[in-house]
């Protein structure tokens, strides 16, 4: 049977590498201390970005690939998926810091806001509902709001 504290290593490099927490968050006792545990830590890291990798660079790079050459594509995927992977982690952990009531709190109170969302969103489901009835009206509408007059 593996040792636990070296899965946990794992899981815990899979976490850190989606940003759900900081290796200063740990205790004395749950720190990665050990050689074996610190490569299971960055085995799961590895693995998580692997995974990143093949969710978002990969198909990216497929698309960019049927409109440029596989150079280009493979430099665009790159430059997608390293930002990705450097800073959505950090903005996982400032987004689980956030007092999320406050947030909305803020948002529901004041009346601009609340009129620009709702103007948003029914404009939105207005054309997705013209879209499904009438493309060309939709296209029509889309480059009108755009500013594309034909």
């Amino acid at each position: 049977m593996p040792d636990p504290t070296l899965l946990r290593a794992f899981w815990w490099g899979v976490l850190h590498a989606i940003g759900m927490f900081e290796v200063s968050d740990l205790t004395n006792e749950e720190k990665i201390v050990t050689p074996g545990q610190q490569a299971w830590f960055c085995c799961g890291e590895v693995v998580m970005a692997a995974f990143l990798a093949g969710i978002i660079a990969v198909p990216a790079g497929l698309w960019f690939a049927t409109r440029t050459g596989p150079p280009l594509a493979f430099i665009a995927a790159a430059v997608l998926f390293l930002p990705l992977f450097i800073f959505l982690p950090r903005l996982v952990r400032y987004a689980m810091e956030v007092d999320t009531d406050a947030v909305l709190d803020a948002f529901g109170k004041n009346e601009q806001i609340r009129k620009v969302f709702w103007t948003l969103f029914i404009t939105t489901a207005g054309i997705v509902l013209v879209q499904m009835v009438d493309p060309v009206t939709a296209q029509k509408i889309t480059e009108i709001l755009a500013g594309i007059f034909p």
